[in-house]
């Protein structure tokens, strides 16, 4: 058992709830890493972005990000702010048997309320310098992200929350109120001691 996987234990004996962990955080932050660092301790992973994609197949489009952003406005537009959140509670109260969730995608600050409904909420920001970010996207094989370091910027700025309305990609403003922000600058190495000191602190708040 590694230290992180007896961190997560303890907490969870201590508590006798369940634990819910939010990730937010620019794309290429690293956040995909951190989500698969806590699947491999037995977290079980769901995203905002899967009731994004869940309609654009409806709709019958081609999912690239720039279309998943859009569609992901019109939702919470329409919906509320908080409605891609609610969805993902819904489905996390249904599966009782399931108390460890990694929940990825949280792009709005009304989704973060929503979450929070959730017993043992916490929300991770991760977060890693720009121009890493920038070099991280350039040169990954994602599809999404083959455009040219303009557009990517414009892309980040978009996420973050540059001339998004109140219901629009907002992720800015989620770090703003995350419990925690795990600095993803280095290797993966110390990406997952700083993960692993995080989860310690838990089971010390909790105590």
């Amino acid at each position: 058992m590694t230290s992180s996987t007896t961190a997560i234990a303890t907490w969870a004996e201590m508590s006798g709830s369940r634990l819910h962990i939010g990730l937010t955080g620019r794309m290429g932050s690293g956040k995909g890493e951190v989500a698969r660092l806590l699947e491999a301790d037995g977290f079980v992973y769901i995203s905002l972005s899967d009731m994004v994609r869940r309609e654009a197949r409806r709709l019958g489009r081609p999912v690239n990000r720039a279309r998943m952003q859009d569609i992901g406005n019109r939702m919470r537009r329409e919906g509320g702010g908080g409605v891609l959140g609610a969805k993902v509670a819904a489905q996390i109260r249904k599966q009782v048997d399931t108390i460890h969730w990694v929940i990825d995608g949280i792009r709005n600050p009304a989704e973060v309320e929503a979450l929070r409904k959730l017993p043992a909420f916490f929300l991770l920001g991760v977060d890693a310098p720009l121009p890493q970010i920038m070099q991280r996207l350039l040169s990954r094989a994602r599809e999404t992200d083959r455009l040219t370091e303009a557009e990517l910027l414009a892309r980040l700025e978009r996420e973050w929350g540059e001339n998004e309305p109140p219901d629009g990609q907002r992720v800015g403003d989620c770090m703003r109120v995350a419990d925690f922000v795990l600095a993803n600058d280095k290797d993966l190495e110390t990406l997952k001691q700083r993960l692993r000191l995080w989860l310690k602190s838990l089971e010390v708040d909790h105590e």
